[in-house]
């Protein structure tokens, strides 16, 4: 089940691989989260000392679930990977080129999960062409709902 989506991602990057993290959140961004009070439209992921990084996920604190704590709505949480997919990670994004982005959060099991997309810029040409594409998407099935006249 979704909670929230980077649509964004989707029209910046070619998503290649997609993987699945576990999230180390504090107590009140559970409830946060769970109450659909985040955001992840502006943040990136970064890969600090063989960990990986989310940087730039906006989670806003709800008024009575951290009234003992000093929420940083914007601080920097790590995401739970195995070792061997870290190392494929990283040597994916040093040598190729790659980039990581956060596509979704979602719950499996109870648990609040990140999925993280491998990813490759796309350029101004693509950009235009994916849009048109979308477009004529929503056209063609405009069309086909429209009753036709006879």
């Amino acid at each position: 089940m979704s909670i929230i989506d980077n649509r964004k991602a989707f029209f910046d990057y070619f998503v290649e691989e997609r993987y699945e993290a576990g999230m180390a959140l504090e107590g009140w961004e559970v409830k946060a989260v769970r109450a659909g009070r985040a955001q992840i439209k502006e943040a990136y992921v970064v890969i600090r000392d063989a960990e990986i990084y989310v940087i730039g996920m906006h989670i806003s604190a709800l008024p009575t679930a951290s009234t003992h704590v000093k929420p940083d709505p914007v601080r920097t949480r790590k995401l739970l990977l195995r070792a061997d997919e870290i190392r494929k990670l990283i040597g994916k994004v040093e040598r190729a080129g790659y980039t990581l982005v956060p596509l979704d959060l979602h719950y499996q099991r109870g648990r609040i999960k990140c999925e993280i997309g491998l990813s490759k810029g796309k350029k101004l040409h693509d950009k235009r062409e994916s849009e048109k594409k979308r477009d004529w998407e929503r056209e063609h099935a405009r069309l086909m709902r429209s009753p036709t006249k006879g």
